[in-house]
């Protein structure tokens, strides 16, 4: 999951079909969607694969403070559309959100209505100001994209989020880039045969998101 940067190394073959049954089987077999600048959605696949371990995961001290002071309500799955446009739209310094085209928007909320992809939410008097998505599936969880509009509210919801993978059994956070913003939390490439079996390994497992 990434503020998204360079995507390193990747093979892509051209898709069109985005139902729910497709993603799933994607995923589960190590790949992930984007738009080029096309227009076309493609699947894609990453050697080497960026992922966050778990156990590893690095908390600033900084932003551990800035947890227990409470200044965001977290929510999770309340307002999934609205943060996969915050991905799209909210300008960043290390890349812009144009690989999420309308298409994508469309396939992962269905996605997300059937229960796999899932959203944790910053907000501030009512208004949503950070957020991440991803897919849960079996023990892992593929993260797509994390946004702000608010200094750290995206840090704060990964922190949520890696608290809910270890309570729930999660053994795998998929990032599929290391970006120099995911560098800072311990996220780590790992080589395309590891991932695969790390992947397999998850697969075995059956963890609920919520």
């Amino acid at each position: 999951m990434s503020e998204r940067g360079a995507v390193g190394t990747l093979g892509h073959v051209p898709s069109a079909d985005l139902s729910p049954r497709t993603l799933l089987r994607a995923y589960a077999s190590g790949a992930f969607p984007m738009t080029d600048a096309d227009g076309v959605t493609r699947w894609y696949t990453a050697d080497p694969r960026g992922v966050l371990p778990l156990e590893g995961f690095h908390c600033p001290k900084n932003l551990r403070q800035l947890v227990k002071q409470e200044r965001f309500e977290i929510r999770i799955d309340s307002d999934f559309a609205g943060v996969m446009r915050g991905c799209r739209d909210v300008p960043r310094p290390e890349s812009s959100g144009g690989w999420i085209g309308n298409e994508l928007i469309d396939a992962y909320t269905e996605l997300h209505q059937t229960g796999f992809a899932h959203s944790v939410e910053a907000w501030q008097k009512g208004q949503l100001v950070g957020g991440l998505y991803g897919v849960a599936l079996g023990g892992a969880f593929f993260g797509e994209s994390m946004f702000h509009q608010v200094a750290n509210a995206s840090k704060v919801c990964l922190v949520h989020l890696v608290g809910r993978l270890r309570e729930r059994g999660y053994v795998l956070l998929d990032t599929q880039m290391v970006t120099g913003h995911m560098k800072q939390f311990g996220c780590v490439y790992v080589p395309a045969k590891q991932y695969e079996a790390d992947l397999a390994s998850a697969m075995e497992k059956s963890c609920a998101f919520t």
